[in-house]
């Protein structure tokens, strides 16, 4: 289960609750924080437990009627979104998970946000609009110049990424300005982040054949001063019976 990036609709939220009553596996209760965001597209062939991103995090549809969906968030997913800032009548990008048989227009997205990046700069380019974003040490080696990022869950070009001042900017066209939530934030508002998972995948797969290296190095270098330490002492005991 995947997400495209190509965002569906802006849904509206409709309430944000704490609600402190949410019944857990064994019966018990707990709190938690529900959102119900008012949407159309994403309504068709909606079901209990189905996928849905909302600026680009995954969530699970735990109700919905005609008019709505509403979806529970983690206290992991509060930590590392923007969801928390959200408040009623806010508009958010929309969009289901993707089918088997759909052509992908945009990128493999896991809807697994990284971060919540701050918008630095819009600046306008004929009918354009540069976007600057923030991002941290931890996000920066996932995200270079001509790749691909998530940003509340729209599948975005990286056009320059500046690694001493941490972040990098992108270009929205006419048509995506109309179809998405970040044109209608402000400087300073947060976005969430999601680098590309083939990019992450790459790294994890180098890193690890690099530790590899480094041990077999390692290795390589105890057998050697064993086999020096062999060879003396052979060349000495030889020596001692001349």
């Amino acid at each position: 289960m995947v997400f495209t990036g190509i965002v569906e609709e802006m849904g509206t939220v409709v309430s944000v609750t704490r609600k402190a009553d949410l019944e857990m596996w064994d019966g018990s209760k707990s709190e938690g924080f529900v959102l119900r965001i008012r949407c159309k597209v994403a309504l068709d062939g909606a079901y209990l437990g189905c996928s849905i991103a909302v600026n680009g995090t995954c969530l699970t549809v735990t109700a919905f009627d005609q008019e709505a969906f509403e979806v529970n968030c983690a206290p992991e997913t509060l930590r590392r979104t923007d969801l928390g800032d959200l408040e009623v009548g806010h508009l958010v990008n929309i969009e289901r998970s993707m089918a088997a048989t759909d052509r992908n227009s945009g990128h493999v997205v896991q809807g697994h946000v990284d971060e919540a990046g701050k918008i630095l700069k819009f600046s306008p380019e004929g009918d354009s609009l540069w976007v600057r974003i923030s991002l941290s040490d931890e996000l920066l080696p996932f995200v270079i110049q001509k790749g691909y990022i998530a940003v509340d869950g729209t599948s975005l070009t990286v056009c320059e990424v500046n690694r001493r001042e941490k972040w990098f900017n992108l270009m929205l066209i006419a048509h995506t300005q109309k179809c998405i939530v970040i044109p209608k934030k402000k400087v300073g508002e947060r976005v969430n982040l999601e680098a590309d998972c083939m990019g992450k995948y790459a790294a994890q797969a180098v890193g690890n054949l690099r530790h590899e290296m480094k041990d077999l190095e390692t290795k390589l270098k105890v057998t050697q001063f064993a086999a020096v330490a062999a060879l003396c002492a052979a060349a000495a005991a030889f020596l001692m019976r001349r």
